[in-house]
């Protein structure tokens, strides 16, 4: 007897079984479908890796040194207060430039007024008092040698009068002191330069104990700038010195970079080396004079100093970044004519801006590789793009 439940139910099972046997079928002919377009796209892709390069560049280039300087007046004074009283008056314009000799603070003169006359009376004091001990000493003279008078009264007529002699002249003494003071009340400038803002008021009191100056001038034209350079740096600049006292050539000039970047227009020399190297820094300090005819530099001001030391004739240069600095050596990845690179060890100098010179293990119109070092394989293809310093994306 057919049961059409039983029947129905082996007919879906079979239907199953073929529908999954032709998923599975349908999976591996998919899974080996993408795996080989996985793989041609692959060999689709591999090749030799892009890289920038330039050509090394042979020229004369200035060696240029530069370091942090402070400027400060080519002479200083501070100017105090010679004797003590009260100031009545401040005589220049703060900020401007003074004259030696020019009035710049009168101190109450009144005392010292009233101090020289009273020198002065002494002296007239002593004066008499000399005239009248040298006429006595005249005639115990005349009596002692005519035996009218002892010698004990002529001596002692002689020794008055050489006492008030040297009173006379301790008062005089006194009335030149009472006289300069009188002259310090007129506090006058020491040198020529700029004078600073005054330190104390009108009415304040003065005196030669103050701790701080009245004002400060500084001579400003020309200037000096002080900045301290390397103990190797030193040793080369003394090296250069006595080479010129051999064969005399001209200083290298030296130039002043300001706080806005500008290059200041004139030129200045080196004018002194100090002492000694500073133990705590291994530098020594060097100093330079500027001409400063508009007073624009002033002491205190930072500036970059720049000095040429010297010039490399024919130097072989390339990019910084195009140097692999190792730890013992320096390697460039040199592109040939078949666009193999080469990995090259090569010895350099000094660094110019953003190049370096090359002394050794390259030669001029050598292309180098200066992006993509880090991709390149020795004797390996690449393939090379020029370089382009100017553009954005290359230059960063």
């Amino acid at each position: 007897m057919n049961h059409p439940e039983i029947f129905n139910h082996r007919f879906v099972s079979v239907s199953l079984a073929s529908v999954l046997f032709e998923s599975v079928v349908l999976l591996s002919i998919l899974t080996v479908f993408t795996g080989c377009t996985k793989s041609g796209n692959n060999d689709i892709t591999t090749g030799p890796p892009e890289v920038l390069v330039t050509e090394a560049i042979q020229q004369d280039v200035p060696v240029v040194r530069e370091w942090i300087g402070s400027l400060d007046g080519s002479v200083n004074a501070d100017v105090r207060a010679r004797v003590s009283g009260y100031l009545i008056s401040q005589n220049y314009k703060e900020g401007a430039v003074v004259n030696k000799g020019d009035l710049l603070f009168q101190v109450d003169p009144s005392v010292y007024d009233a101090a020289v006359e009273e020198a002065k009376a002494s002296v007239a004091q002593a004066e008499a008092n000399q005239l009248q001990a040298e006429q006595t000493e005249q005639r115990e003279t005349q009596l002692f040698q005519q035996k009218v008078e002892s010698q004990q009264n002529r001596d002692n007529a002689v020794q008055s009068n050489t006492a008030a002699k040297a009173q006379l002249k301790a008062q005089q003494a006194a009335q030149r002191q009472a006289e300069l003071n009188l002259e310090f009340t007129k506090i006058t400038a020491p040198i020529a330069g700029i004078a600073g803002i005054a330190n104390p008021g009108i009415g304040d009191l003065v005196g030669p104990s103050d701790s701080n100056p009245l004002a400060t001038i500084s001579t400003v034209d020309p200037i000096k700038v002080y900045f301290q350079i390397s103990e190797q740096d030193y040793l080369k600049v003394a090296e250069r010195i006595g080479a010129n006292r051999a064969n005399p050539q001209p200083a290298p000039p030296v130039e002043v970079i300001l706080a806005d970047g500008s290059l200041y227009p004139h030129q200045g020399k080196f004018s002194a080396i100090d002492r000694q190297v500073d133990d705590q820094t291994g530098t020594i300090r060097l100093a330079a004079l500027f001409p400063n005819p508009e007073n624009i530099l002033r002491p205190g001001q930072f500036v970059r100093v720049r000095v040429t030391v010297k010039t490399l004739a024919g130097a072989l240069l390339v990019p910084q970044r195009a140097v692999n600095e190792q730890q013992t050596s320096y390697e460039l990845a040199v592109i040939g004519a078949d666009n193999k690179a080469e990995i090259r060890s090569v010895k350099v100098g000094e660094r110019i801006g953003s190049l370096w010179v090359v002394e050794d293990g390259l030669k001029a119109g050598e292309r180098v590789v200066v992006e993509g070092l880090q991709k390149v394989r020795d004797n390996e293809p690449v393939k090379p793009t020029e370089w382009n310093p100017q553009h954005p994306a290359q230059s960063q």
